[in-house]
């Protein structure tokens, strides 16, 4: 199905998504009777003898329908952290399949074009996109790249998601990595949408009932609640005695407060068997465990990616428990979205083989705002370590079968029995063997079993998985879901713009440092005569040469005129000066004195924080820093070039 797009006046595109049925579109005002709408011109008859009398006198054309136009602009609102604006969630996709099913099912609609129109604005655009697509995936069971086709080359682009977290935002989540992470999740089980219950999502997600969202069937998320005392009660004493071990105690208990009344009995009636701590201590965790829940302190900074001795750790008992115990998992930090989705993503990584983006933009399909700042990039890196750790699992599980059933087998045929670690190491032998009968000797100095734990001398298992020097710095700020009374959620803390000077100002100043220099010499050499000074300044250039690379680099570069251009692109790192605060919004370059300027390596130089870095990169990048700046890889050439659309067919272009 090939997409089509036409313009008129007050449109910004429309796209065909079904035939003559469903529309997709954006405008600048309200569509109304008067709205043109493009109808699709009618197929050429081919002539023919016995048409020749139709040809003459041509038939009149049917009327079309006025088209029905519905938005959910007004009505499905995301409720931002930050500056985040999307996707909408799992009770927003379910609202809007209830009121198109009313609209398709109408029978004034029976024969007219539903048009889905959203504001022509980045954000509207990409959400009612987004919006749809899933539908399409989630309810109508369409292949997710058919549900793409229509808006895959739309003009513009359809604008990324960006996390909610108080930085810079570094890290996009597109229309398709969503559309992907929904399909995945309905191929794996772990979006089961004839269970699901709107009421129960709407009501629970609120902050002042608890702030909890089912993740997956087998894992719940949710902000920490709070009592008071919080510190843990000892078994056996009088207070224990006092703790609520049935549902009619939690709900008539004096002090507790109603949000975690609500968390109690619900995890009680759904089964939860493990809480899993991420923060400080701000509740009695007896109150769980009086219940017979059990309850488990894992608990790493805030802003920060958990090692991954931790994440094996919780991976191993969350596994235990939903495969042998049955139960389900919940997970909390202090609002249950940046280290919360660390963890649980980690694991539905290692389950069900989602990439970093799909299961990012799916766990922010069921609860927005998970996974903040750095933790996306954590995720990015450290994917293929927790995909491997299943297939060696599986693998594992494989040998010890085998190496089972293998001494079964010999026990069986009275021959002596051996264990089943031999047997292992004997498969591994035999398989490693190679034609002439040599075979490598196994790895004695290290066991690696994937789900064990880690030693301490294991010096790399002790990080999280990759270097420390390729993570960002921690998130300054982390969001916090507030009740919906219209206050502010904006960071507290102020953000002022950095006082290093920019790459002109230093060029400036050096021209005046080296004019004054270059005077100077010339008057303490006056009384020189001209031979005596070409003479000299032969010498000179000679001794230049003679230096280390970087240095006669940076002395030609003031002696010489060339036509290359060294591009300078400084960007802010404050959120709110964010072009649609999105990352891949490429700052506007700044170039200086084209002809005079020379430089040996043409690149994009950005501005970094005032951070330390490693020691290799503060040694290679020492020169440049003094000016507040940082050279990365890159082509002047490349920078903000678009790549031409070669496929007409597959663009989706608009006449005025």
């Amino acid at each position: 199905m090939a997409p089509s797009s036409r313009q008129s006046r007050n449109l910004g595109q429309i796209i065909e998504y079904i035939p003559d049925r469903l529309y997709l579109a954006s405008y600048v005002e309200t569509p109304d009777a008067n709205t043109v709408f493009p109808y699709p011109d009618p197929p050429p008859r081919s002539p023919s003898k016995r048409s020749q009398r139709s040809l003459e006198s041509p038939a009149p054309t049917p009327q079309h329908k006025q088209p029905f136009y519905f938005t959910v602009d007004d009505t499905l609102l995301y409720n931002a952290f930050h500056h985040d604006f999307g996707p909408l969630h799992i009770g927003h996709l379910y609202r809007f399949a209830l009121q198109f099913h009313e609209i398709l099912g109408a029978k004034e609609n029976k024969d007219r074009p539903i048009v889905f129109w959203s504001m022509a604005d980045p954000r509207s655009r990409a959400n009612a996109s987004c919006l749809l697509a899933c539908y399409m995936v989630l309810i109508q069971s369409w292949p997710p790249h058919l549900a793409l086709a229509p808006v895959a080359q739309v003009d513009p682009p359809l604008m990324p998601f960006r996390d909610a977290g108080y930085s810079q935002a570094d890290y996009g989540i597109t229309v398709q990595d969503v559309v992907y992470g929904v399909w995945k999740a309905k191929e794996e089980g772990c979006c089961v949408l004839e269970s699901f219950d709107l009421d129960e999502y709407e009501r629970f997600e609120r902050v002042e009932q608890g702030d909890f969202n089912w993740i997956t069937p087998h894992f719940l998320a949710f902000a920490s609640p709070q009592s008071n005392p919080s510190a843990r009660t000892i078994e056996g004493t009088d207070d224990w005695m006092a703790l609520p071990k049935t549902l009619d105690a939690v709900a008539t208990h004096p002090t507790l407060a109603q949000p975690f009344k609500n968390v109690l009995e619900h995890f009680t009636e759904r089964n939860i068997g493990l809480v899993v701590r991420l923060n400080s201590v701000l509740y009695d965790s007896s109150f769980f465990e009086a219940l017979g829940i059990q309850h488990i302190d894992m608990i790493f900074e805030d802003g920060t990616c958990p090692p991954l001795s931790m994440v094996r750790k919780f991976i191993r008992m969350a596994h235990d428990m939903i495969t042998v115990k049955k139960k389900g998992i919940a997970v909390h930090c202090k609002a249950g979205l940046g280290r919360t989705g660390c963890l649980i993503g980690a694991y539905l990584i290692y389950r069900h083989g989602f990439t970093a983006n799909e299961i990012i933009s799916y766990m922010r399909f069921m609860r927005p705002g998970m996974v903040v700042g750095p933790q996306q990039h954590w995720l990015h890196l450290n994917q293929g370590t927790f995909r491997e750790w299943w297939v060696e699992e599986r693998l594992e599980r494989k040998l010890r079968k085998e190496a089972a059933l293998a001494a079964a087998a010999a026990q069986a045929n009275g021959n002596q029995p051996s264990t089943p670690i031999r047997a292992v190491q004997k498969t591994h032998l035999g398989r490693s063997a190679s034609k002439n009968g040599t075979s490598t000797p196994p790895n004695r100095t290290r066991v690696r079993t994937p789900l064990g734990e880690i030693d301490q001398d294991h010096g790399r298992d002790k990080n999280i998985g990759v270097q420390e020097d390729y993570l960002p710095a921690p998130t300054p700020g982390q969001p916090r879901k507030a009740q919906r009374n219209g206050s502010d959620r904006h960071h507290p803390y102020g953000r002022s713009t950095s006082a290093v000077p920019t790459v002109e100002e230093e060029a400036v100043a050096q021209d005046a440092q080296a004019g004054i220099a270059s005077a100077s010499k010339r008057r303490s050499h006056a009384n020189e005569s001209d031979e005596e000074w070409n003479l000299r300044m032969r010498s000179h250039r000679k001794a230049s040469a003679s230096l280390s690379p970087d240095r006669r680099e940076r002395s030609v570069s003031h002696h010489t005129t060339t036509t290359t251009t060294t591009v300078y692109q400084v960007i802010d790192n404050d959120a709110s000066n964010d072009i649609e605060n999105i990352s891949m919004a490429a700052a506007k370059p700044k170039s200086y004195d084209q002809t005079q300027r020379a430089s040996s390596a043409s690149g994009v130089l950005a501005k970094v924080r005032g951070g330390s870095s490693s020691p290799k990169r503060a040694a290679a990048g020492a020169g440049v820093r003094e000016a507040g700046v940082r050279k990365t890889s890159g082509r002047v050439g490349s920078i903000g070039s678009v790549s031409p659309v070669t496929a007409a067919t597959r663009k989706i272009s608009g006449t005025h």
